[in-house]
């Protein structure tokens, strides 16, 4: 038991990060990116929890709405989705602050893109559509 207690102790004295479930959560965020070309884009996203460790996500950005599907393993964060008629994936590390930090590529393309979704108060982001 006293060794279970020290665990527990040190564990909470490093600031262990939360579990996945924890780590991750539904809601709205803010999106700021780089494309393929190198250009920097914006826009709001949309997470919705749809089992255990599954997600559906709904882009927002250049005007344009983005449908994908997620899976959560560990602090990875990986979608799925289409973009201009091609698959696209993208993977994500989920950070203590709730922000999702990755790179992302369409199929085919010679390089990739980097992300960042940080979690936004529903009052603040203009409304997305709900996966």
């Amino acid at each position: 038991m006293r060794r279970f207690l020290a665990s527990a102790c040190v564990f909470a004295a490093l600031g262990m990060m939360p579990a996945a479930a924890e780590a991750q959560r539904s809601g709205s965020y803010t999106v700021a990116g780089r494309n393929l070309d190198g250009s920097d884009y914006t826009g709001v996203a949309a997470l919705a929890q749809v089992g255990t460790a599954s997600f559906t996500i709904v882009w927002q950005v250049a005007g344009r709405t983005i449908n994908g599907v997620g899976m959560v393993a560990g602090h990875s964060f990986a979608v799925v989705y289409g973009a201009a008629n091609q698959p696209a994936l993208g993977i994500y590390l989920l950070q203590p602050d709730g922000r999702l930090v990755g790179t992302w590529t369409v199929v085919g393309a010679a390089g990739t893109g980097a992300e960042t979704l940080t979690p936004v108060v529903e009052s603040e982001v203009p409304a997305v559509p709900r996966p």
